[in-house]
């Protein structure tokens, strides 16, 4: 059994459960949980960190751990809170025989106070979906993995998507989009790229910004019913999702027009809005359900023996939950490389882990192998590549369940290499004004 703890950051006490017994287990791999379980937000926090660590535990259960070296945690309130996230970071950054293995921050603001501390204490930054955009130049960003897809590629990708439903993207001219976004350094992350977007396609771009937490929007949406646009692209967090929702259908807006950022995709999105969220889409990087055999895995090996994070067991197979088993996924490939390459049967230092994750490739035997086939896309990172993939898929909710209506998709080729252009101007201009020297990749892996 793992050693777990929790830590309530700020006024509250530091509760540390176990902590001689972890530092006497040689073959221990230390995981940070630094997520958030209360506030306007707990319901993505919850479901993602339970996910994640029911893989790990169920990979302790049914295999040992990864070459006998078992994952080991603790806990750490962030509230999605910048400062709070710090103190987390700080706190738990050395636990562990070898450190932390990596930091999964689950904010784009948590995650751009860590990029510069990360990078110091050589502790990858690992952001599934969120996060800094152009950190995907790992030149620039050895430690930063924006993995799977960035905000700016899912932004693309949304143009895309309204593209082809309106007949073909030339058919965006002349047309309205709103972006409604949570105002916080997450939510203006798609502004670029629709910017640049509306400027090839001839579209209006219209942004209303949502304060947080969003629970009342009656100002934003008077205002995009005067604006009448012919799409509302939805960049919610929390319960910013369903307000919208619900008050889209108070206003008149068709929610078949509103396509949701993947914060904005998933069942505690969309069940609080009752009949209003009916015909929404959103992205995702990972789908629902419980037909995945890793997702099997887990029941058999953690909750058919009474355990398991979640009280809420209906939870299992539900978008954020399912996130977090991809975030388990992707941390455990990542030790497994690292000591395939480093020394089996050892923990693993961030360093180590850091070349590991530069190195990951989710392809279609291995997905297969791990039981995720269509669960989450292919990955493939590199020196230079830290996304791996830019794949994202889009759902429709019918008023009980989510329903994959796409094949995974990327944005239109030439869009594509716009984005990536993007990365690469946005992430040298990082680098001259903090005085970095970009790193050296190779074409090809090594």
């Amino acid at each position: 059994m793992n050693f777990r703890g929790f830590i309530a950051t700020g006024s509250a006490a530091l509760l540390a459960l176990g902590a001689a017994g972890a530092h006497a287990q040689p073959k221990e791999q230390f995981v940070p949980a630094n997520f958030y379980w209360v506030g306007p937000y707990a319901a993505g926090g919850s479901g993602i960190a339970g996910g994640m660590l029911d893989y790990l535990e169920m990979l302790n259960e049914r295999d040992g751990g990864i070459n006998g070296v078992k994952f080991t945690w603790q806990k750490c309130e962030t509230e999605y809170n910048n400062a709070r996230g710090v103190e987390c970071y700080e706190r738990t950054k050395k636990n562990g025989p070898t450190g932390a293995t990596l930091i999964h921050p689950l904010s784009t603001g948590i995650t751009y106070s860590l990029i510069d501390k990360g990078t110091a204490d050589k502790i990858p930054i690992v952001s599934i979906g969120y996060g800094r955009a152009d950190a995907a130049d790992g030149r620039v960003f050895p430690y930063v993995f924006p993995l799977i897809t960035t905000y700016w590629d899912q932004a693309a990708t949304m143009v895309r998507y309204i593209g082809e439903k309106e007949g073909g993207l030339e058919k965006l001219r002349g047309k309205k989009i709103a972006l409604l976004y949570h105002d916080s350094a997450y939510g203006k992350e798609p502004i670029p790229v629709l910017t640049d977007l509306a400027a090839k396609y001839g579209y209006q771009l219209s942004t209303v910004a949502v304060p947080h937490p969003g629970n009342e929007q009656q100002s934003q949406w008077l205002r995009i019913r005067e604006i009448r646009p012919d799409w509302v692209i939805l960049w919610g967090w929390g319960v910013m999702n369903p307000t919208a929702l619900k008050t889209a259908a108070k206003v008149g807006f068709p929610r078949t027009k509103m396509i949701g950022v993947w914060w904005s995709g998933a069942e505690e999105d969309v069940i609080p809005a009752g009949s209003a969220a009916k015909g929404f889409v959103a992205a995702g990087f990972n789908v629902a359900g419980t037909k995945y055999p890793v997702i099997q895995e887990i029941r058999k090996n953690i909750y058919a023996k009474g355990e398991g994070e979640m009280q809420d067991q209906s939870r299992i197979g539900s978008v954020y939950y399912n996130r977090g088993v991809v975030f388990g996924i992707i941390t455990a490939e990542a030790v497994r490389m690292a000591q395939e390459h480093f020394g089996k049967g050892r923990p693993v230092t961030g360093e180590q882990v850091q070349w590991a994750l530069e190195h990951l490739d989710f392809d279609q035997a291995r997905l297969k192998q791990l039981g995720a086939v269509g669960f989450m896309p292919p990955l493939q990172t590199s020196c230079a590549d830290h996304e791996g993939s830019g794949l994202v898929r889009f759902m429709r909710w019918d008023g009980a369940r989510w329903s994959i209506t796409t094949d995974w998709m990327a944005p239109a080729p030439e869009d594509r290499k716009l984005v990536q252009q993007k990365y690469r101007d946005s992430a040298m201009k990082y680098a001259s004004g903090q005085g970095i020297t970009p790193r050296h990749c190779p074409t090809q892996r090594s």
